[in-house]
Parts: C-alpha cells; structure tokens; sequence
C-alpha cells in the first residue's frame, strides 16, 4: 500500500486512543487542566457513568477569546516551550493533545472566561465541524462539556462497562486527584445524585480521611522523611496497621509531585515494607505522596502519564521501603526474626497456663539449648512435609486425638503413618468455609439482628452499590441499608459469624470494596464463593488464640469429617505430616 499522510481527523483519534481510555481519562485530563489553571473548586457532573455526559467547571484563570481555537488544537499548549521545559515538567498537561483528542471522539462544548473579562467566549466540536468562538455569559474560569464519548467510533462505545462501573472509576480518578490537593474543593455528581463532596483544606491528614474514610483515623500512622541526596525527595504519607489490609489493590494510592501515579517499582517497595505483617492475598493500606524535583524524573513515559521514570529508581524505592518500615516499627509491627545466637544460648520457656498436652500431664519448664535445636526441629519438619495431608488419610486419625498445642497456633497430633503437624486457622477457615456452603445449598444464612446498628463511614460509591448487591446481602445473612451519601447501617449479620465475635464491620466493608471493584457482584453464585471465602477467614480462630482441650479435640475431628480438608479455601495447606520412616531414619532405628 502507498505511504500517505492521514487526515487530522484521524490522527486526533488516533491520539484519542492513548489519551481517552474510558470517561474516567476524560475527567483526568479535565480536572488536570483546571488544577494547572490555578482551580481552588472543581465540579464534575456525569450522565451514563460519563459515557453521555461529563461536564467539569472550574474557576479557574480561564482562556482568552483569542486563544479559543488554539486550546482544541493538535500539540498546542500554554506549558511547554522549549526542549528544555521538557527535562522539568511542573505542571500536569503538558503534551498540547487532550483536548484536541476528546473533541474528536465527543461532541464537545467550552465556555471559558478569563477574570478580567466581563463576557465568556463558547465553542463546539463534533467530528470535524467547529463551531465559534462566539461571545456567552460566563463566570470567571472554564466549563467543558463532552457528549456522547465514542458516538464515531462505536467499537470503542462497545468495550466500556455498565454505568454503574464506569461511574465507580470517575469518583476514583477524582478521590486520587484530590488527595494530593487538599487545597481545591471537589464536587462530583452523578445524574443530579451528590457523590463526592470534599471541602478545601490544609490539613491533608483530613484530606486523606475524607477520602479513606474517617474511621480509619486511628489506623493510619503518619510518616514524613526527607532524602536530600535524591533531588531533595519527600516521602510522607499513612501507612495503615496491617489489621486494616484490604482484599483489593485500590488499597494503594500513590502521588508524585501532586500526580497519581502506579509505578511498579514504588508498589513493590510499600509492599515489600508490609512483608511478613500482611498476608500476601491482601493489600496494606497506604496513602503516599513524594515530592522530587521534577529534573529527576521523566513523566513522560505514557500518555496517560500514571508510569513515570525516576533517575535513581533503586534510590526511590529504598527510601519509600525504609520510611514505611520506620513507622511501622514505631508502632512495633515489624516482623522479626530469630538470630542464630538464639541456637548457642539456652532459653527459658515459661510453664504455659493450660496443659501442653491435651491428655492433662502436668505444665512444666523447659529448657531449650544446643540439646535441642528447635530450628532443627523446624527445618526437619518442613523437608519431610512434601507429602502434605491428602483427604483419604484423614480417616486414620483416632477417635481420641493426643496432641500438643504450640505457639498458640500450631497442633501436633499423630496418625499412623507419623507425626501429623496443624495451622489451626487454617484448619478452622476450611471447616467454616464447608459449614456455610453447606447451609447456602439450603437457603439463605440466619441472620443476627443487632440491638444497636453498626454505622460505617464508606465511600458514595459503596453507598450507591447496596441496592445492586441486595440479593447477595441477603443470601448472606447481611441486613444494611444507607444512612446518609457517605454511611452505612448494618442491622443484622450472619448468625455463624456472629457467634464467632467477628468483626462485621470490617468484613461488610471487604464486601463492599469487592463489589465496586468488579463494577457489581450481579452474578450471584460466582460472588458468593469469594465471598465466603472472605467470612470464612474472619469466623476461623486465629494464629494466637489459646484454645481449650475440648475445643482442640473438636476441631480435629472437623478435620476427619469435612471434605478436602488439607487445605484452606486460599490454597495454604492445613496440615503437613513427617512421616513415621522419616523419623526412624533421623534416629538412627531400622
């Protein structure tokens, strides 16, 4: 085919492609632009989850009539002068193509006045027709209007997700933004409906809360170092106790000189921070904003500029790792380890409270030395556990089981192939997870009404989503309804997970979080195992709870009854044996 060069039109959709994702790209872009116009309120308003409508006014510095045409023109910017400007971007459009991009691909309307102006001037696009400028009553600042997102080019209309969904990505791109922008107040509003309304502040703490919700106030710890050595870096931010771990990556929210930004090398580093306090399945808590001079990283990467490149990308992720590791230390939530000294220098255990084993023998001190390496012990077990239990051999455990109960969260019993080693949570999380399936197959979960109603401060968009996910709620047990834009009141929870003293506030919030993350959780039957799932983990007793001798017995007998039972609902096994050869060969017996 000949080389030909493309018509405008179509290079602007090309453009479009980068830059204009979703709605949610557009209001991006939008909101970015009325912050670089110096903003101090910004008001979105969307219909269809903004595939019909986004609407964004700000009060911004507003454009000159003169300059009109230019602001929707390709690669045309008030940001970027020379190649120079480049190496130090301090501002967030940059590249002169959004506006052009999403007029191409919208029917598009911008009514813009300047503050010393006393009369606005108005534009329209749609397609390749332009329409204006022509004089408009306006108010000092910038409105655009963007219609019908995709209308000519259907293929790309046909692969956004339902209203709802979309709508739950506007309000995120929204919360990001303004979370490195206490400053600016944001409003957005969906079909007339209020769904966000952040008040100007300065206090970011309170723009954090006002995002993350207000009850996670005494979860957060706040944390700010500085590293001169890397182009004057900040990192500050709140690092969030391992109890608050959400089961969604949304968890995390990152900014880079007031950009939000998903770098993989930042993410690994809070993560790698959390590493041994939160389980690998859920997601630390984290609100981080960095500061750098803007020579010392390239955000130029992308064009939707959420990759950066940073010049010592080793420098930023130790610096992040270590300033959340200090404030987790603070509070003593660092994992720790036990050094070898701990082999060559005999310990005195203290006689636990209960019988060590569960047939009543006496409690005794004792003596833990070079005699008896317990790191041995433990490096024996796990290189004779690659035969882990199978479901066929839990029939051999006795009616009776002996058993010895260590670290308050292991079980060692025997069966008569060896020495059979239990993670009671594990163990329990699978039995719960087999006893609510069983009761579903029959119905819906008995409900425990509450006297006193559980209010949690959630998100607008966990508000709104209670009405789609009411089939599920109520196959669950869960009775809740809204109680303002930003609260929830649980009436009633599951009875089985009530009687487990189960935090259900904490698990209704995980439902919550799970639901908006997937748009909704419609398909009832595909929800409700990931659901249970998540119940399951909160009624199991935990690593660290002192159990009794009756209570020890009866879940090793759940252990012989219910089905695959060698491992948790996650996969982890439940239980690993060393087996009877193992030890008569370490023994030195034949």
């Amino acid at each position: 085919m000949p080389i030909r060069v493309l018509a405008p039109e179509l290079v602007n959709q090309i453009a479009a492609g980068e830059v204009v994702e979703r709605p949610a790209s557009v209001v991006k872009e939008l909101v970015e632009n009325s912050l670089d116009a110096g903003a101090r309120r910004i008001l979105v308003e969307v219909e269809g989850g903004g595939a019909d409508l986004v609407r964004v006014t700000d009060d911004g510095a507003g454009i000159a009539a003169d300059e009109m045409l230019l602001a929707v023109a390709a690669h045309a910017t008030s940001k970027v002068s020379t190649s120079d400007d480049l190496a130090a971007i301090h501002t967030f459009g940059f590249r002169g193509e959004a506006l052009a991009s999403i007029a191409s691909v919208s029917r598009f309307r911008m009514v813009s006045c300047t503050r010393a102006s006393d009369v606005g001037t108005e534009i329209e696009v749609e397609g390749t027709t332009l329409r204006g400028p022509r004089p408009a009553p306006a108010r000092p600042g910038t409105m655009i209007e963007v219609r019908t997102l995709f209308f000519n080019v259907p293929a790309r209309r046909k692969f956004l997700k339902s209203d709802s969904a979309e709508t739950s990505r506007v309000s995120d791109a929204i919360e990001s933004i303004a979370m490195a922008h206490p400053h600016v107040a944001f409003e957005l509003r969906s079909s007339g409906r209020k769904l966000l309304d952040l008040a100007a502040t300065d206090e970011p703490a309170k723009r954090t809360l006002d995002v993350l919700g207000k009850e996670l106030g005494p979860e957060l710890l706040e944390f700010e170092e500085h590293f001169p050595e890397l182009g004057g870096l900040i990192v500050r931010g709140f690092a969030g106790r391992p109890s608050i771990a959400r089961p969604t990556a949304r968890a995390i929210r990152i900014h880079l000189n007031g950009r939000p930004i998903m770098d993989r090398s930042v993410l690994h580093a809070v993560r790698e921070a959390y590493r041994g306090l939160v389980d690998s399945a859920r997601t630390p808590t984290v609100a981080l904003i960095l500061e750098i001079d803007p020579r010392e990283v390239d955000v130029n990467v992308h064009p939707a500029k959420t990759e950066v490149r940073f010049r010592s990308q080793q420098g930023i992720h130790s610096a992040v790792r270590k300033s959340i590791e200090r404030a987790l230390r603070a509070a003593n939530l660092v994992a720790h380890f036990v050094p070898d000294a701990f082999k060559s220098n005999p310990v005195e255990i203290p006689a636990p409270r209960a019988p060590l084993f569960g047939s009543g023998l006496a409690p005794s001190t004792h003596r833990v030395g070079p005699s008896a390496d317990f790191s041995a012990f433990a490096a024996l077990a796990l290189e004779s556990a690659a035969k882990i239990d199978s479901d066929d051999d839990t029939a051999a455990l006795q009616a009776e089981f002996p058993y010895i109960q260590l670290l308050n969260g292991f079980l060692v019993t025997e069966d008569a192939d060896g020495v059979v080693i239990v993670d009671q949570h594990a163990l329990h999380e699978r039995a719960m997870f087999s006893m609510f399936m069983d009761r579903l197959q029959s119905g819906a979960l008995e409900s425990q009404r509450l006297l006193v109603p559980i209010i949690l401060e959630r998100s607008a968009r966990e508000v709104e989503i209670l009405g789609e996910i009411a089939p599920l709620l109520d196959r669950l047990g869960i009775v809740a309804r809204a109680f303002g834009p930003r609260s929830i009141a649980i009436d009633g929870v599951p009875t089985l997970l009530h009687s487990r003293n189960a935090d259900a506030g904490e698990f209704v919030g995980d439902v919550l979080e799970k639901a908006v993350e997937h748009g909704s959780l419609l398909s009832l039957e595909a929800a409700l195992h990931e659901i249970v799932d998540m119940m399951s983990c909160k009624a199991a007793v935990k690593a660290g709870d002192a159990l009794g001798d009756a209570e020890i017995r009866e879940l090793l007998r759940m252990r012989a009854s219910i089905e695959r039972s060698s491992a948790c609902p996650h996969g982890r096994p439940t239980s690993m044996r060393i087996a009877r050869s193992e030890l008569d060969r370490r023994f030195g017996r034949s």
